[in-house]
């Protein structure tokens, strides 16, 4: 049964990628067939000089929400923070319900223009997937393999690295690839207050009603959601011990 479901989810995760792959592949076909590649041309050296803007913003805010969301998961988990885990999550979910657009112009209130204000609503964007799995993850490690772990001598800090990180890391990896693609999904906002990216491309097009500068920027945006997805479903299969990989 359990080979059963690991298949199952393999397979469940091999169409996700590949559904999203032919999607790509479809919009790429279009903009070809349609001739509308040859509007977008004019635009190449913006593409490449926003795009790195882009990567710079998803890597700089990502990472920051990886390195934050992770140990506030792990410190949520401890059987001190039982009576208030919850309660703090509500905090962090209290957050997510307020529209990323309208965090990011808050952030502008307190931060000014350019990147900061930018970084901090796309750190904000990206801490609940990363916390809540982390936290969730850790509490659904089978309490018999922490028992065991506590006869054989084992510190706490021993069995949160050794027994309880190793079998939640599957469930972590999931909430990072969440915040991922939402971070790569919401940065073309960055642009309303000055932080770059492919946003400059997009609103512009819309406000001119420029067509192939529109698409200059959704194309690569989409690109990149692909990309990050599937380097994550890459590194997800690959780091992810064996033992507790079920796609493996």
């Amino acid at each position: 049964m359990t080979r059963a479901v690991a298949m199952a989810t393999a397979s469940g995760l091999g169409a996700q990628v590949a559904w999203r792959l032919l999607a790509l592949a479809a919009v790429v076909a279009l903009v070809l067939w349609t001739g509308l590649d040859e509007q977008i041309s004019p635009y190449w050296e913006d593409i490449l000089y926003l795009t790195r803007q882009h990567v710079v913003l998803v890597a700089a805010s990502g990472g920051a929400a990886i390195l934050a969301g992770i140990p506030i998961g792990v410190w949520l988990s401890r059987p001190g923070m039982a009576r208030h885990a919850e309660t703090v999550m509500q905090v962090f979910n209290i957050g997510t319900t307020i529209p990323t657009l309208a965090v990011i112009a808050l952030s502008m209130t307190l931060l000014g223009i350019g990147f900061a204000p930018a970084f901090f609503g796309l750190f904000v964007a990206s801490l609940l997937p990363i916390v809540r799995n982390t936290y969730t993850g850790l509490l659904a490690v089978p309490a018999h393999l922490k028992e065991a772990a506590t006869g054989m001598g084992m510190t706490p800090r021993q069995i949160l690295w050794r027994v309880e990180l190793p079998n939640a890391l599957y469930v972590i990896f999931s909430g990072v690839r969440t915040a991922l693609a939402i971070n790569v999904g919401t940065t073309p906002l960055a642009f309303l207050i000055g932080g770059g990216g492919l946003g400059e491309l997009i609103f512009t097009g819309i406000d001119l009603m420029d067509t192939g500068m529109l698409l200059a920027g959704a194309v690569p945006t989409a690109m990149l959601a692909v990309l990050v997805d599937f380097a994550m479903a890459q590194a997800q299969l690959t780091l992810v011990p064996k033992g507790v990989n079920p796609l493996r």
